[in-house]
């Protein structure tokens, strides 16, 4: 069961290091992380990550799809990754 904990964990750290790596690329004008990368890793359960960093780096604030299904994803998948982890133990 731990190991669904570390998944969620390492997941949203992963996300909210892509935000902060996105938002310096940004500054430089260098290769960004594609927005469907950031999608995906957000839909595999680091959405509460990415939106800790959408705030802290104040990066994709400016549309609209990350500021209002971001913290909606969150939600979601903390609720399906409480449930999991309540019915598998």
């Amino acid at each position: 069961m731990n190991y669904i904990l570390l998944i969620f964990v390492i997941l949203n750290i992963y996300g909210f290091l892509l935000m902060y790596i996105d938002k310096n690329r940004a500054r430089n004008n260098k290769w960004r992380i594609s927005e469907k990368h950031i999608w995906i890793v957000a839909i595999l359960g680091g959405a509460l990550g990415a939106t800790f960093g959408m705030k802290q780096f104040r990066h994709k604030t400016k549309h609209k799809q990350f500021v209002i299904m971001l913290p909606i994803l969150t939600i979601l998948t903390i609720a399906l990754y409480a449930y999991i982890f309540v019915n598998l133990s």
